[in-house]
């Protein structure tokens, strides 16, 4: 047990120890420590979080830890006072055998910002360990004959210390015979010679005890000993001698066991026994015994233990060979290793991610990864990379760590993952290669919107259509994955004929189907221009517009309108005149009606529904013209009544009817005679008025042919210019007020020219009024008015309607003119 005195001495210096261990040596990017072996278990090494320039409470929160590729931790951080601790027991000899200064390397990864700090600790050895000798007993067979000053090498003990802890001298038990001597090894090592003082007499003393007792310098002093027995021999006057007296030898550390590494050989002169050389190891590390093994006889060297040159590259081996006789000698032998390719890399991930976001920019680090090869030269130089083809690259940061990162911005819609193979490769001969896969998962981004399948879509849809019926379906695709393809559907708001867009069409937000919240009128509108949007769900959400054409289809819900003949207001009943020298096909007046349909929905034909002169009228198919289909005769009577039946061509058809009355005259007052007589009065009063009438048109009759030769001969002056008018258009147009006359309710269709005749009791109000001529809104051409021009010429064929008006007391005429 140590005294007081050295038990300060040594807290001193454990406390020296923990002040060199609070000293940072600055370098490049490493920070050492210092801490004695054998300490206990939590022993304070550094303040890590300081050197860090972290907080304690930092370490924690930021992910700091040991990166360690060795089994066994020998160090932790302890995170509520930011230091780096022992983890356990720390036997410097265990872990630095042959190493005077033994240093521990490892690296500290923060992990929120991946970056590495390298630590490096020296163990400082304690005297923990005695000097030792592996043989028990040394025996020394000694010739009696044997000279003053004769040498026998001893064995050397073992400390495993350093320093001043290591072995540092030798003593000899006291005797008169024999003393000890330092011998300088070819390794700086001093070896022990027990040399021979003095002549040995067999016949007093055949052996002799002696004690080797191996020193260190520690603190206190340990020591070993082995004891040393002296055999005094008869004479044996030659010595065995080695061919080499050191022998060397490079192998590769492949070797298999068995395999001869080489062969020594020792001679002897002498005969029998004394010339006999036996072979042993001497003074061999037990690492080396371990390994190597001897043949006593033959002095072959065979490896028995595997070889690792990443263990031990030199090994140093003391052969001996000792006669029959107990003579011996000594021969070194040194064993180098060299390195063979046999370690493939090894691939650490120290720290990775299994997800990514596609705008995540170039340079995001995907994973910090660590190779190392235990081999070295060309065998352990590494390069590592990953196929051309991916979009990331590897940057070599600190020492063997490598970042693997994003090269360019990533596309979830191109690709959802990746497997990154990463391979490491030596340069050895053969190659040697690792190769680990890493997942890589693309998260989503609301990149894309929705987008339509078509450009723009057309559909039809018949009028009348049931309210609430889908009438069209539109679909957006949108390639990203989640809420970010959701898509929703709606209709921007517009105005229709004045009303909101919504109030026509609605649309379902998740189908994109289009329903008609209301019955659709081609009469109203034809088509209806939709703007849809879809819009998805993310965040911010993204949106096309695409435009719909709704057309809508007519169906035949229109009867077919008559325009002409109008019944009149008055009470009164239309009237049609026909002379009765009209020759057949003469036009008498013409059905006009229109369809508010269209296509062959608005195709209208006319026929003769009913006549009561069959065979007397005929109509046109497609014009509606009443025409004579022959020649007028006295039997026939003077009113005739035709029913004309208008249809469409539409499924089904529709249809609409007028009533026509044809009055057949030679003359106007004829006429007007029988026009006045067709319809009894249903006033008293009315009955004297008309008879007035009649006798007052008489009167005027006269007058009115002068009028009638006045105007054709206005008509005679100005032919020249109607005839340009000749070529004009025959469409039909609307018919004005001033193409029906008539006596007391009574109407004729005249032609498309007329001139407006009003007579008046007083003669100074009559006048003739002669409108210009006008192509606009004819119902018939120019040329048939031509051709019934011959009507207008005869007196007695004239017609000339008129109609007496009670509220100014006049009488109008019409007559027809081209």
């Amino acid at each position: 047990m140590a005294n007081p005195p050295q038990s300060l001495e040594r807290s001193a210096l454990v406390l020296l120890c923990i002040f060199l261990g609070t000293l940072r040596e600055s370098g490049a990017g490493h920070i050492r420590y210092s801490v004695l072996e054998e300490v206990d278990k939590g022993f304070f090494v550094g303040n890590i979080s300081k050197d860090l320039g972290l907080e304690p409470r930092e370490l924690t929160d930021r992910g700091v830890r040991i990166v360690s590729r060795g089994k066994t931790q020998l160090f932790a951080l302890n995170p509520r006072g930011g230091s780096l601790i022992t983890a356990g027991r720390i036997d410097r000899e265990e872990l630095c055998e042959r190493v005077s200064s033994c240093f521990l390397n490892m690296e500290i990864l923060v992990e929120d910002t991946l970056k590495i700090y390298g630590v490096e600790v020296e163990i400082m050895d304690v005297n923990d360990n005695a000097p030792s000798f592996r043989e028990e007993e040394i025996e020394i067979k000694v010739s009696e004959h044997a000279a003053p000053g004769l040498r026998f090498p001893l064995p050397n003990a073992r400390d495993p210390d350093v320093g001043v802890n290591s072995l540092q001298s030798y003593q000899l038990s006291p005797n008169s015979y024999f003393s000890l001597q330092m011998r300088g090894g070819t390794d700086g090592a001093k070896n022990p010679e027990l040399v021979l003082e003095r002549g040995l007499d067999r016949e007093k003393e055949a052996a002799h005890l002696l004690l080797l007792t191996a020193l260190d310098g520690g603190d206190p002093i340990r020591k070993g000993s082995v004891p040393i027995r002296v055999v005094v021999l008869d004479v044996n006057d030659h010595i065995p001698k080695f061919t080499q007296s050191v022998y060397r030898v490079s192998v590769p550390e492949n070797l298999s066991s068995g395999t001869r590494v080489l062969v020594v050989n020792a001679t002897d002169p002498d005969e029998g026994l004394n010339g006999e050389v036996m072979y042993s190891f001497q003074n061999t590390e037990s690492k080396a015994s371990e390994i190597f093994q001897l043949n006593s006889q033959t002095g072959e060297v065979l490896v028995q233990g595997p070889l690792d040159f990443e263990k031990y590259r030199f090994y140093e081996m003391e052969i001996q060979g000792q006669d029959g006789g107990g003579l011996l000698t000594t021969a070194k032998m040194f064993v180098t290793v060299w390195d063979v390719n046999d370690n493939a890399p090894e691939i650490t991930i120290t720290s990775s991610i299994d997800s990514v976001l596609e705008n995540s920019p170039p340079g995001t680090v995907i994973a910090l990864l660590n190779v190392q090869d235990r081999d070295s030269g060309e065998n352990g130089q590494i390069s590592c990379f990953i196929p051309n083809n991916l979009p990331f690259k590897l940057e070599k940061t600190y020492g063997n760590y490598y970042k693997l990162i994003t090269n360019i911005e990533l596309d979830r819609e191109q690709v959802q993952s990746y497997n990154i193979t990463l391979t490491a490769k030596d340069q050895g001969s053969p190659s040697l290669s690792t190769e680990i896969h890493l997942l890589l998962n693309v998260g989503d981004k609301n990149d894309n919107p929705p987008v339509f399948t078509h450009s723009s879509y057309s559909t039809y849809v018949s009028e009348n259509n049931p309210r609430g019926s889908s009438i069209f379906s539109v679909t957006a695709l949108d390639p990203d994955s989640k809420e970010n393809a959701q898509v929703t559907y709606s209709l921007t708001e517009d105005m229709i004929q004045g009303a909101p867009q919504s109030s026509y069409v609605s649309i379902n937000s998740d189908t994109g189907v289009l329903y008609a919240l209301r019955s659709f009128d081609y009469e109203q509108f034809q088509n209806l221009q939709l703007r849809v949007t879809a819009c998805d769900s993310g965040d911010p959400p993204l949106s096309s517009n695409v435009s719909v054409n709704l057309f809508i289809l007519d169906q035949n819900d229109n009867i077919p309108e008559i325009l002409y003949p109008i019944l009149p207001t008055d009470g009164s009943t239309g009237v049609e005149l026909a002379p009765r020298s009209a020759e057949p096909g003469y036009l008498v007046t013409k059905v006009v009606a229109v369809d508010r349909d269209s296509g062959q929905n608005a195709w209208l034909s006319y026929r003769l529904l009913k006549t009561s002169e069959p065979g007397l009228f005929t109509v046109g198919l497609h014009t509606g013209e009443v025409r004579t289909a022959r020649n007028l005769l006295d039997k026939d009577a003077l009113k005739q009544s035709l029913v004309v039946a208008v249809q469409d061509h539409g499924q089904p058809p529709l249809s609409a009817t007028v009533t026509l009355t044809v009055a057949v005259a030679d003359s106007i007052p004829e006429v007007l005679a029988d026009l006045g007589s067709l319809e009894s009065s249903t006033n008293p009063d009315e009955s004297g008025l008309t008879l007035y009438l009649v006798v007052a048109i008489t009167a005027v009759s006269c007058i009115f042919l002068i009028f009638v030769i006045v105007l054709l001969a206005l008509r005679l002056r100005h032919w020249h210019s109607s005839r340009l008018l000749q070529g004009a258009g025959s469409g039909l147009g609307g018919t004005p007020a001033s193409h029906f006359v008539g006596v007391e309710g009574v109407h004729a269709f005249l032609q498309t020219y007329s001139h407006e005749v009003s007579l008046t009791a007083d003669s100074w109000k009559s006048h003739l009024i002669f409108p210009q001529p006008n192509y606009a809104d004819t119902l018939i051409s120019q040329e048939s008015c031509e051709k019934s021009e011959p009507l207008l010429i005869a007196e007695d064929s004239a017609t000339v309607l008129g109609k007496y008006d009670p509220t100014n007391n006049q009488v109008r005429f019409i007559l027809p003119n081209c």
